[in-house]
């Protein structure tokens, strides 16, 4: 394996423990909406908001999307967004050896907006933040992980990924790039037979 230039995080379940607080969220919105599915919220784990959109309120339920954006965003703007244990640190000592470190997220701007507020030095961690604006195709596609790499004119072979979806693990993968999956949102059995190596958190991780 070259040497690692660049680390490239994932947000949610990532950097930040937020996924339990988006499944109370996700929860309370299907059990109004799917109540003849229940369980729904564990199924859409890591779905951007388009994908959740389109395959569970399409047709009948389309019009209640800008009530379901309405009500996420406010949600959003009042969660806790508690880093990952060992985060900082890891990723002080990531910086300290000129390691380019990025989060590469499908949140959009407002969410980060509201995570700048919670952490005003969020930005003084990263050399990029790229959002869903950033990119042209979703996760599982590749293509966030390889705008991250080229934005350090890194190489795939270069960069290192951390991913605890299913569809982040296999963009990272897609993306030719070493896939680190944290068992924050699904089963260390679930997920590594799509990482190199699966950890729980950054308390004991390193290069």
């Amino acid at each position: 394996m070259k040497k690692i230039r660049a680390a490239l995080f994932d947000l949610d379940g990532v950097v930040f423990d937020t996924e339990p607080q988006y499944t109370v969220f996700w929860g309370s919105q299907c059990r109004e909406f799917h109540p003849e599915h229940p369980g729904l919220e564990h199924e859409i784990k890591g779905q951007t908001l388009d994908q959740i959109y389109d395959a569970w309120f399409n047709g009948n339920l389309k019009e209640i999307r800008p009530l379901l954006t309405e009500r996420l965003n406010v949600y959003e703007a009042q969660m806790d967004y508690l880093y990952v244990e060992g985060f900082e640190n890891f990723v002080s000592s990531l910086r300290k050896q000129n390691v380019k470190t990025a989060v590469v997220t499908s949140s959009n701007q407002q969410k980060m907006e509201s995570v700048y507020r919670k952490h005003p030095e969020f930005k003084s961690l990263f050399d990029a933040i790229l959002t869903s604006e950033d990119f042209e195709y979703s996760k599982p596609h590749p293509d966030c992980y390889l705008k991250a790499a080229a934005r350090f004119r890194a190489t795939p072979e270069e960069c290192m990924v951390f991913e605890d979806s299913f569809n982040g693990l296999k963009s990272g993968r897609a993306a030719g790039m070493t896939v680190i999956g944290l068992a924050t949102t699904n089963a260390a059995e679930a997920i590594a037979p799509l990482c190199d190596q699966v950890i729980k958190d950054y308390s004991s991780f390193s290069l």
